[in-house]
């Protein structure tokens, strides 16, 4: 881990993506004003980043226009030499005319860059508002909920675009639909003034990285430390996605966002979609997953089972050999009457739209793949005029 204290401190050097990516194979060092693809995006602002790569808000000159720019680190773009550029131009080929392919980004361009730190996949995006994340924790943190009209709209967009990816053929990879890659539209923009966008975004913060021994930087390092402040839905990150009957080896997994058929067996399909959609509507109605991982998959399991019911037959002898290797007491009654998501829905106003809500929620996280409900099966429950029992 890179030694922090050599330099002069600062909280952004706590906040940002880990300093000792910048490394041959990692992140390539950038600085509001750089330029990309011969001077065509010039560097303005960050937008995020992410394990493998870092996003940032850049002006196209030659579309006078604002985007995303999308830089991968030099071993993601080597060990997945193009699989999102692919996948992302395979499903703009296949939504052609298909109202439901709004609801994945749009891939505007795409290029690579040679910097210190090796060769870099750099994906050129529409701009798009704020993250699904971000506003519902601005939301929930203030003790306010998101109204029920608005939690439809989203859960609806966001099974469209599964549905899309599924009949295409694709599978999005199920770790990155979560509240951080899926984000709204905003309102024109692209075209906005550079005083109008930075009004909404606030102006860059930035912070030249300065060694205390006042040796120069190694080059691979970036010069300076930049915080990034984070209507319709759109899915992001196509970095897992694949095609159906082509599923990679591994799949990335954040511990809250795991699949159960990942834990039991070694085998999964495009079907991690349709529990992590569930996941995300969960989020939408109150403000968090419905599991917490803490680091042991024993009482990730009990949480699963508090929420979805008795674990299959075939997997009874594994959770028997899990639970029998416990160190701690397990104190969840796995036969609970009464499930976790009965419990917080109780908790809430009874409501028509939160009846179907739950109805989908429990039909998608099943822990069988093959017997959870597709998308588009989803999608037409919850648009339905009757109350669902």
């Amino acid at each position: 881990m890179e030694n922090l204290s050599v330099y002069e401190q600062s909280d952004l050097l706590y906040n940002q993506e880990r300093l000792s990516k910048y490394r041959p194979g990692g992140y390539h060092p950038v600085c509001l004003g750089d330029t990309f693809k011969n001077g065509r995006y010039e560097i303005q602002h960050k937008l995020g980043w992410g394990g493998f790569s870092t996003v940032w808000l850049a002006n196209d000159r030659e579309r006078e226009q604002w985007v995303s720019l999308k830089i991968v680190t030099a071993d993601a773009t080597t060990s997945q030499r193009s699989r999102e550029l692919q996948s992302l131009q395979f499903l703009q080929e296949y939504g052609e005319g298909r109202p439901a392919s709004k609801y994945v980004v749009s891939l505007l361009d795409d290029s690579i860059h040679q910097g210190p730190n090796g060769t870099h996949q750099c994906l050129v995006f529409e701009l798009l508002g704020p993250s699904v994340g971000k506003v519902i924790d601005d939301y929930y943190s203030f003790g306010d909920t998101l109204e029920m009209d608005i939690i439809l709209r989203m859960s609806e967009q966001l099974l469209e675009a599964i549905s899309f990816i599924h009949k295409a053929g694709m599978g999005h990879g199920g770790a990155d639909i979560s509240g951080g890659n899926i984000a709204f539209t905003c309102s024109n923009p692209s075209h906005a003034t550079k005083d109008e966008l930075f009004e909404v975004l606030g102006s860059p913060e930035v912070e030249d990285l300065v060694r205390l021994d006042g040796q120069p930087l190694s080059q691979g390092l970036p010069k300076q430390i930049i915080d990034e402040d984070e209507e319709d839905l759109r899915i992001l990150d196509f970095g897992e996605a694949f095609l159906q009957g082509n599923e990679p080896r591994v799949l990335a997994q954040p511990g809250q966002l795991r699949v159960p058929e990942l834990i039991f067996t070694d085998c999964f399909d495009y079907r991690v979609d349709l529990w992590r959609a569930g996941c995300m509507i969960h989020a939408f109605i109150f403000g968090s997953y419905p599991f917490q991982y803490l680091g042991e998959d024993e009482v990730l399991v009990l949480q699963m089972i508090g929420f979805v019911g008795k674990l299959p037959k075939d997997w009874q002898p594994i959770w028997e050999r899990m639970k029998s290797n416990f160190k701690r007491d397990l104190h969840l009654i796995e036969d609970n009457q009464v499930s976790e998501l009965d419990r917080r829905l109780n908790r809430r106003e009874p409501n028509p739209a939160l009846t179907r809500l739950a109805l989908v929620i429990r039909k998608l996280m099943r822990f069988v793949p093959s017997s959870r409900m597709e998308a588009s099966e989803a999608l037409g429950l919850l648009r339905s005029k009757y109350d669902a029992e």
